[in-house]
């Protein structure tokens, strides 16, 4: 804990707490990553398959978010590190219902886009796109819908990120995850599977806490007007400190 003057600032790794249904949550992604690795085409017949879910297959929505990548550590790390990070503190505030229904929404809302996209071009007789025979696996619809309910919940939070290691508002890390997955992401990275995660999420978000669909004008303007006030008051606080840096300067 630190803090200056009246402000208090606590640093740490993780949530205090890690409620059950997270607990659950992790238990339930590695056993069935265990599942993976012992049982052969288990992964091929859960994955979402767009060409596959469209001849039959119409569980592979639901399923498809339980698995990852097999053989890599990275895929399963990183979605369950993010999943215990932001969505113990959201299920500690929302409850486990809540938080589970809102989960399991987000990732097969997601799942829903993700096999529905590449069949439009078929469904119009323009020919299949490459996407339309591939699988698409992880639980990242889902994670990213944890991430914008969190950002939303608590957008002036400060995250002090790992690569790079630099702090950030809470509202702004989805944008900031996009333009990192645009530009460094690999290239089977689920864009669409990750965007539908967060449109799912913001619809549920919104209306969960009934609020319309898009902030009103008013709202926007008022959210400019705020953070233009911060701006200055941080200016001010500036001018107020630089005079002892500059005798600090004239010492040395």
């Amino acid at each position: 804990m630190y803090g200056r003057g009246h402000q208090q600032y606590e640093v740490r790794f993780g949530p205090p707490h890690t409620p059950d249904v997270i607990k659950w949550l992790l238990i339930a992604n590695v056993g069935v990553f265990i599942l993976q690795h012992v049982l052969p085409g288990f992964t091929q017949a859960f994955a979402a398959w767009p060409a596959r879910f469209w001849q039959g297959a119409l569980w592979q929505p639901a399923s498809y978010m339980w698995l990852h990548s097999p053989g890599s550590l990275t895929h399963i790390g990183f979605n369950m590190l993010a999943l215990w990070m932001f969505g113990s503190p959201l299920a500690a505030a929302w409850g486990r219902e809540r938080f589970l229904r809102y989960y399991l929404i987000c990732g097969v809302g997601a799942g829903l886009l993700i096999v529905t996209l590449p069949a439009l071009p078929v469904l119009l007789g323009l020919g299949a796109p490459p996407t339309y025979l591939l699988p698409t696996l992880g639980a990242s619809g889902a994670i990213f819908g944890v991430l914008l309910a969190y950002s939303l919940t608590w957008p002036d939070r400060t995250l002090m990120l790992l690569f790079p290691p630099i702090p950030i508002k809470a509202l702004y890390f989805i944008p900031f995850l996009f333009l990192v997955e645009f530009l460094f992401g690999p290239a089977n990275v689920s864009h669409v599977g990750h965007l539908g995660g967060v449109l799912v999420g913001w619809v549920l978000f919104r209306r969960q806490s009934r609020l319309p669909l898009l902030p009103s004008k008013d709202q926007i303007l008022l959210r400019w007007r705020r953070y233009k006030m911060r701006r200055q008051l941080r200016e001010v606080r500036r001018d107020q400190y630089r005079p002892w840096r500059d005798d600090d300067s004239r010492l040395h």
